[in-house]
């Protein structure tokens, strides 16, 4: 899949992509010829009909695995087979554009387009949302200044500010300095808006009466006497909701053949719940024979929130889980040197085969939510037959799992037609309800240990003294009932990055539990995750500009 994004593609005018869908000019908001906005009326007029296929990965090297380049290609592959198919993919955040990993509308012959627009501001959703989040920082600091009738405590603060942008300088900060009629001084900081409670509840909001009642209940602060302090007792939903007006309704544009792509909500999945938006999915499902979507990172991350959250939120459920697996991935976690990924691409068929011990665990881990999953090799250029077949071998007869090898990124739809087919067999004969891996009346320890354990295969949790406070207050509070939205590195399976492969015997640490009451989920930190990420010591951004009027360099 490796080589340079294309950027060529003219694509077809928006409203002819929304006639394929069934829609009329009427519903739909036009941002030029290559985007638009879809009203919400077209949920109350078309029932859901299609089959969902999540699309989800092995734990993935830095630089990922191709996992939204595989989830386009599989649709216009199911488009080259006749079929009636829509995506529903998360909207790229700039923090990352500008960082290390570069763009997230996939590559090559099966990517988003207009790419450039997709992967900066698109249609002003982190805008507003970014815009929302910080108006109630302003009104909350601005309540304080006036009178704080609300006795609100200073120092008990949990609400952050945030922006699209990878700036860890921001990250702990002194608000209020230079004298009295500057504010009252604190600390605070930011999160990257990917990370914002807000950017969460757009994906889950499935109406504006919802938005507003979650918009409502987010807690912000606590009282001098330990109360709770929220949105809706600043008075703050009315006007984020107003912010938010556009933002909640899906953006429609189209993949690099024509297929329709709903692209909608941002969320990290390592920091937050990793899904695009309820609202972008049922659109999806509504419109379309064959609705596709992922969950970001390894199914650890997004994947486990997709099923325990977003689906358990809105009764979803899948037809197939397609695992997105590389050689390169496969070889780093079997021990080869990762000094730079040029280096996976070296013949290693010892690191690939010992490998296999994290592709296998990634197989368990769908089969403990009801499921079977098709293993997709997404093939990279320097890829070898040997290697290869050694998956395939590996998958059909050890795993005994259905197994496919794509080459969209060279080849578009008709290099993903094994794929296609291989799902299409799969959802229709094999596909069986989800179960969720736990109950969200079970104690939040339970929830959190029994995803630790499951997903990431840890056997111990510790809670530092900060998570035990956590714990008392959210029990205190009545938030003991929510699911729970682990926060962890990407990159392996504990919450050390540096550890490859499928580790044995190991702890998690837990440093706080975050209540995001608006959304509906609770935030264990683990490890050193942070919510606000860093740029590289040489990020993407020294290497994009405009040339003759094109925006270049976004990888």
């Amino acid at each position: 899949m490796d080589g340079p994004r294309q950027t060529s593609f003219q694509g077809k005018p928006i409203a002819d992509i929304a006639a394929s869908l069934g829609l009329t000019a009427a519903d739909i908001i036009p941002y030029g010829d290559t985007k638009a906005k879809v009203r919400l009326d077209v949920l109350k007029r078309n029932p859901q009909r299609g089959k969902l296929i999540l699309v989800s990965a092995i734990t993935p090297t830095p630089a990922g695995e191709g996992k939204t380049t595989t989830t386009i290609g599989l649709g216009q592959a199911l488009a080259h087979l006749g079929k009636s198919v829509c995506l529903a993919l998360r909207e790229p955040s700039m923090g990352p554009c500008m960082g290390m990993k570069g763009g997230a509308t996939g590559g090559g012959l099966s990517q988003l387009i207009p790419a450039e627009e997709i992967n900066l501001h698109f249609t002003g959703d982190f805008h507003a949302i970014t815009s929302a989040n910080n108006l109630l920082s302003a009104m909350l600091d601005n309540r304080i200044y006036h009178d704080n009738s609300m006795n609100i405590d200073p120092r008990r603060i949990t609400w952050r500010r945030v922006m699209d942008m990878n700036d860890r300088a921001l990250r702990n900060i002194i608000l209020g300095l230079g004298g009295a009629l500057q504010g009252v001084p604190r600390e605070g900081g930011f999160d990257i808006t990917a990370a914002s409670e807000i950017m969460a509840i757009l994906c889950l909001a499935e109406s504006y009466e919802d938005l507003k009642a979650r918009l409502d209940r987010i807690l912000v602060a606590f009282t001098h006497g330990g109360e709770p302090v929220t949105a809706g007792q600043l008075h703050a939903t009315g006007a984020m909701t107003a912010l938010l007006k556009d933002a909640l309704l899906p953006n429609l544009a189209q993949t690099c053949e024509g297929v329709p792509a709903f692209i909608h909500g941002g969320p990290f999945a390592n920091i937050a719940h990793g899904c695009n938006s309820v609202l972008a999915t049922k659109m999806a499902l509504s419109l379309s024979d064959w609705a596709i979507t992922e969950a970001g990172f390894g199914f650890d991350l997004g994947a486990e929130k997709f099923f325990d959250i977003k689906c358990q939120s809105a009764g979803l459920d899948t037809a197939a889980v397609v695992l997105v697996a590389t050689c390169r991935a496969l070889k780093m976690h079997g021990g080869a040197e990762l000094a730079e990924l040029k280096e996976l691409s070296n013949l290693n068929l010892q690191a690939l085969e010992k490998g296999f011990d994290n592709l296998d665990k990634h197989v368990e881990n769908i089969a403990k939510f009801g499921e079977k999953p098709i293993v997709c090799l997404n093939r990279f250029s320097g890829d070898r037959d040997e290697e290869i077949d050694l998956v395939r071998e590996h998958c059909e007869t050890r795993l005994q799992v259905p197994f496919a090898v794509s080459n969209i990124f060279a080849e578009g739809g008709k290099g993903g037609l094994g794929l296609a087919r291989t799902v299409m067999e799969h959802a229709e004969k094999v596909s069986s309800p989800f179960h969720p891996l736990y109950d969200w009346n079970d104690e939040v320890k339970s929830k959190i240990e029994t995803i630790a354990r499951e997903m990431y295969g840890a056997t111990k949790i510790i809670y530092n003294k900060k998570a035990e406070r956590d714990l008392k207050s959210i029990e205190k509070l009545g938030y003991g009932k929510l699911p729970v939205c682990i926060a962890k590195t990407p990159t392996s399976l504990t919450d050390d990055p540096k550890i490859y492969g499928r580790p044995e015997n190991f702890p998690v640490t837990v440093r706080e539990i975050l209540i995001a009451a608006g959304a509906g989920f609770l935030i264990p930190i683990t490890g050193d995750i942070m919510r606000m990420p860093g740029l590289p010591k040489t990020p993407q951004a020294e290497n994009i500009n405009i040339v003759d009027g094109k925006i270049r360099g976004i990888k």
